[in-house]
């Protein structure tokens, strides 16, 4: 199993809230949702769905580590290699 760093952002621009997320090791990999539960399983469904795009490509898997980007929240998400 891998593990991932998702940096979780505040919408700032909605008027109803929500949440929105990227993947530190997976440049283009991003989900948003109006909970951080909703956003959580999203952002797990984004990472796994990338990661199989570039296996369908031939590239090679980041390996997971973080570089400090700042958001609200932090979380390491594990999927299976």
């Amino acid at each position: 199993m891998k593990t991932y760093t998702v940096i979780v952002h505040e919408e700032e621009e909605e008027e109803e809230g929500g949440y929105w997320a990227e993947v530190e090791e997976l440049p283009g990999c991003f989900a948003s949702g109006d909970t951080l539960d909703e956003l959580e399983e999203d952002i797990k469904a984004a990472i796994e769905q990338h990661l199989a795009a570039l296996k369908e490509l031939g590239q090679p898997l980041p390996p997971g580590q973080g570089s400090g980007v700042e958001g609200i929240r932090r979380w390491e998400i594990g999927v299976p290699a």
